[in-house]
């Protein structure tokens, strides 16, 4: 099965061994490497293919920069992400709880990025199919986690969108964090830019000062989602300016990991790290 790239393709699957698409004439193979197989899934900036890499057979993963909103405004502005978000993947260079960058270019006036393909179910997703997660779930993703934020901070990147949904679980249990495209380099010129997802986003965040804390912070944000299954808006009490979500657990948890979630975010990786 071949997938056509074109966005206003009629009936854009196409059986194998087709060079062009049956219903358009687009070419399906992209850039003469890559050919799309199947959609995974489409956001604000853009939609995401299953693909294949022609020359290997291998599995992979494409980006097609399409915007919601084409107006010039936001289409700038989310052009200049998409294209950080290729520009911070192959900066990173290899690690295993980070998709591999693999290729970045235009093509018939469309921007894609190529990338490794993550065989696994983002977090929200497996929220939502197996419930609650355990005290045992929780620090099995901090040990995973807090090893990916400290590289991103040896290479002075902050993710500035860590959520359940941007962390992977793959089937061989490793937990990969995706979606580059609200990241910057902690000396860019970004001060005052809004970024992220409110919900999980540190109070420096939303003012447009992100620090590497800032991730770290959001993590422990997930994970409080993650233990309660509730939406950290209903969590944290604006009158006293404080999270209130001990009384929101399914299942009780030890004190030593109540301690490290209701810790303040800059202290969350000293805590965890050597004893979680």
């Amino acid at each position: 099965m071949s997938y056509c790239l074109n966005p206003s393709c009629p009936q854009p699957k196409n059986e194998d061994g087709m060079r062009f698409c049956c219903s358009c004439g687009s070419p399906l193979e992209l850039h003469g490497l890559y050919r799309a197989i199947a959609p995974m899934g489409q956001g604000g900036m853009g939609r995401t293919f299953r693909a294949l890499q022609l020359d290997t057979q291998t599995p992979c993963a494409i980006k097609q920069f399409y915007p919601r909103s084409q107006d010039p405004r936001f289409y700038e502005k989310a052009l200049s992400l998409f294209q950080r978000e290729a520009f911070q993947l192959r900066e990173l260079g290899a690690h295993p709880q980070i998709p591999k960058f693999l290729d970045f270019f235009s093509e018939s006036n469309y921007w894609y990025l190529v990338q490794e393909f993550i065989n696994g179910a983002d977090l929200e997703v497996l929220l939502h199919s197996g419930g609650p997660f355990s005290e045992f779930q929780i620090r099995e993703l901090l040990q995973q986690m807090l090893p990916v934020l400290s590289f991103l901070e040896q290479h002075q990147v902050i993710h500035r969108d860590i959520k359940p949904a941007n962390i992977l679980l793959t089937g061989d249990g490793r937990y990969v964090l995706v979606d580059f495209g609200a990241s910057k380099t902690h000396n860019s010129q970004l001060t005052g830019t809004l970024i992220g997802t409110a919900e999980y986003a540190a109070p420096e965040q939303t003012q447009g000062r992100a620090t590497y804390a800032s991730d770290i912070y959001s993590l422990g944000v997930t994970c409080i989602h993650l233990l309660t299954k509730q939406s950290p808006f209903d969590l944290y009490d604006d009158y006293r300016q404080e999270w209130c979500w001990l009384e929101s657990l399914p299942q009780p948890i030890s004190p030593h990991l109540q301690m490290v979630l209701s810790r303040r975010s800059p202290n969350l990786r000293r805590i965890v790290t050597p004893t979680v």
